[in-house]
């Protein structure tokens, strides 16, 4: 009887464990989200060496690898957790999307920085390639340093230039980080911890499904500087 209460004891405890195990792993996607806002925040809040607002209200859809999650972006590592949310076509933006970056030429114009990278992507091509929940810079989607700066307007080269603009930045200075080579794909682990299911980025990034709760600090400041670029 006795071996048998310790049997159902450690039972108890391992599924108390998991238990557990799940919700710190729901809080890290949860981390992700409220770290891509405060990435976004601080270089939209910086307009004369940030993202133009001309660009940015342009943008169909916006992806965001912060540098202060464990297992974030980390130069030298050729690796990185983002998120990316699209805009719908009811004018607001999607549930979102977990994704891996990885490969490429990351760390050679920045010394082995650790920094904030953000991907806007411009136009309908671009969308497919993301929707695809795999492909390729330089590859299957055109990608290039964006525009900096509080207007972009005299430039329209940046209107023609790639799918994908980057933006790269290392201690609050943008670096220019080369992504030709980077694979990216969705990061099927992390989409489990916040959606206790599997969600494809196209159900996602559709706006097929609604964004739960926890998407709000993101979806709220993705919200706030389109309405503000717009």
């Amino acid at each position: 009887m006795g071996e048998m209460k310790k049997i159902l004891l450690l039972c108890v405890v391992v599924c108390f464990a998991a238990v557990a195990f799940a919700a710190d792993e729901n809080h890290k996607a949860v981390d992700r989200l409220q770290a891509a806002a405060a990435v976004l925040n601080e270089i939209m809040n910086t307009p004369d060496n940030g993202i133009p607002s001309e660009v940015f209200g342009s943008a169909e859809c916006v992806a965001v690898v912060p540098s202060m999650l464990k297992g974030g972006f980390v130069v030298g590592a050729h690796y990185g957790r983002g998120v990316a949310s699209c805009r719908t076509p009811k004018g607001g933006w999607s549930a979102p999307a977990f994704f891996i970056v990885e490969g490429g030429s990351f760390g050679l114009q920045i010394g082995g920085q650790a920094v904030d990278l953000v991907m806007l992507i411009m136009n309908d091509n671009g969308m497919k390639n993301l929707l695809s929940s795999q492909f390729k810079l330089g590859a299957d989607a055109s990608v290039a340093a964006g525009p900096v700066g509080r207007h972009a307007a005299a430039d329209t080269d940046w209107k023609l230039r790639a799918q994908v603009l980057s933006y790269s930045r290392a201690r609050g200075v943008f670096a220019g980080l080369e992504l030709n080579g980077a694979l990216i794909r969705q990061d099927k682990e992390s989409t489990y911890e916040f959606y206790d299911k599997f969600v494809p980025f196209k159900t996602s990034l559709n706006g097929e499904i609604e964004a739960p709760k926890g998407a709000e600090p993101f979806l709220g400041t993705l919200a706030k500087w389109a309405k503000s670029a717009g």
